[in-house]
């Protein structure tokens, strides 16, 4: 059962990881795109906010991806997840707009789990024992 269980903890941070990882390949390739969807809802400082979130999403899905401080990590993502699910996702009459909240909030919750449980033994965390 254990080692089931870290394969499966395994594959789920880096299916969780990869897609923050593409997310913020894409946003570094469109500045200009990002920054003006940002500045769209009302956000000041969006220059800003679009050097932390692609910060967040390639360093942090990298850091998740090999799992070095992966409780923190998915702490942090899931915090993003929440906000940006609530900034940028809240038109109740656009189904893909809710489909995008509910997505953001299933990630939330599988980032809880990474930081409730950790890593896994497949993960930098794991083999020095955090």
């Amino acid at each position: 059962m254990s080692g089931s269980f870290g394969v499966a903890t395994a594959i789920g941070r880096v299916f969780l990881s990869v897609l923050f990882i593409l997310a913020g390949i894409g946003k570094a390739a469109a500045p200009a795109g990002t920054i003006s969807y940002i500045e769209s809802k009302g956000l000041p400082l969006a220059p800003v906010a679009y050097v932390g979130t692609v910060a967040l999403e390639l360093g942090g899905g990298l850091l998740l991806l090999v799992g070095f401080q992966a409780r923190l990590v998915a702490l942090a993502f899931a915090v993003f997840c929440v906000v940006s699910a609530l900034v940028f996702h809240l038109d109740f009459s656009d189904p893909v707009q809710q489909a995008m909240l509910l997505k953001n909030f299933a990630i939330a919750g599988g980032m809880l789990f990474v930081f409730a449980h950790g890593a896994g033994g497949f993960s930098l965390d794991g083999r020095r024992g955090a």
